[in-house]
């Protein structure tokens, strides 16, 4: 099951954190939260982690709509959006948001899902001419 959209960009993972947060913006998203996983594990347990960020994004009126077919999906929500180091770059992976659809089994959700993606799916093509 793919539950996941993803882009790898090859500049510096701050220049690539703050393109991804202004993108999100730009598409209507909050970010929420952002958990720093190389401080929160790697510092807490000495463990050398590359940088790796997880942002909680949400557009407040497409949550409100899902949560009121199904309030059991708040703990789908936020929706996550991860910016990490790897060989290959700095991937930027966003949770798809059908997967809302696929474990609630609501299909009332569809036309909520189906704006979710496309503006995720925006949000990481604004990204790409930044990759070029």
């Amino acid at each position: 099951m793919v539950f996941e959209e993803s882009v790898t960009l090859a500049q510096p993972f701050d220049e690539v954190l703050a393109e991804v947060k202004a993108s999100l913006a730009a598409e209507g998203f909050e970010v929420l939260t952002e958990v720093d996983i190389e401080e929160t594990i790697g510092q807490r347990i000495g463990t050398d982690v590359d940088h790796f960020v997880i942002l909680g994004a949400c557009i407040p009126e497409l949550a409100s709509r899902a949560l009121a077919v199904e309030p059991q999906l708040g703990v789908l929500l936020p929706c996550n959006v991860v910016v990490r180091e790897s060989s290959a770059g700095v991937c930027v992976e966003a949770m798809d948001p059908g997967v809302l659809v696929t474990l609630s089994g609501r299909d009332e959700l569809q036309p909520i899902v189906d704006e979710a993606r496309k503006l995720v799916g925006e949000a990481l093509d604004h990204l790409l001419p930044a990759a070029a």
